[in-house]
């Protein structure tokens, strides 16, 4: 069974970020890397070895006004060059691009991006716009790619995955477009359990 983790970039969707564009919120080269499901790629170079690996999902819905912490989910079962990704229902209840979805409080905290780090994941994935908050967006996904991992925002039908892969690891396909020199890459994210 192969279930797309990736955003439908509709004309709307299109719309809404070239709106914002124009207003001056997003320059035009970010929204060309950021739309739908893309990589926060922070000037280094995707190995093709991530483009499959073993994928962990963890249901961290329960986490509402407080950030995702370590605790929340089980570090034992994350080996090295996983993909661990976080369903919250954030996509789910907010629709990509509106100003619910980019609003969201939801992060990851910092000591849970360290121990991350520190097992030596390949790639994080999100059901929001980023592991932190927009004044900490950048270094967190800088510290990440600094440590050979790739941050992976807006992964779309993880209630599903969940669902389907009932805690058991999985794998996980991820094509980045073959953009060079922006910060972001959209890509298409499928798993196959």
């Amino acid at each position: 069974m192969k279930i797309d983790l990736s955003v439908t970039v509709t004309e709307e969707i299109l719309q809404l970020m070239s709106s914002m564009t124009a207003t001056g919120q997003i320059p035009p080269v970010v929204q060309f890397g950021h739309i739908g499901t893309h990589f926060d790629v922070m000037n280094k170079k995707f190995p093709l070895e991530n483009t499959e690996r073993r994928g962990i999902l963890f249901d961290v819905s329960h986490v509402k006004e407080r950030e995702i912490a370590a605790s929340d989910i089980n570090l034992d079962k994350i080996t090295e060059h996983d993909f661990i990704m976080f369903y919250t229902g954030c996509l789910q209840e907010n629709k990509f691009g509106t100003a619910e979805y980019l609003k969201t409080r939801l992060e990851l905290s910092d000591a849970l991006i360290t121990d991350l780090v520190n097992k030596k994941v390949s790639m994080i994935g999100i059901d929001f716009p980023g592991i932190r908050k927009p004044a900490e967006h950048f270094r967190a996904d800088q510290y990440c790619a600094d440590n050979g991992v790739f941050v992976i925002e807006n992964l779309a039908n993880l209630e599903i995955l969940l669902a389907a892969a009932k805690g058991q690891p999985f794998l996980v396909h991820t094509y980045p477009v073959n953009y060079e020199g922006l910060t972001g890459l959209p890509c298409r994210v499928v798993a196959e359990i």
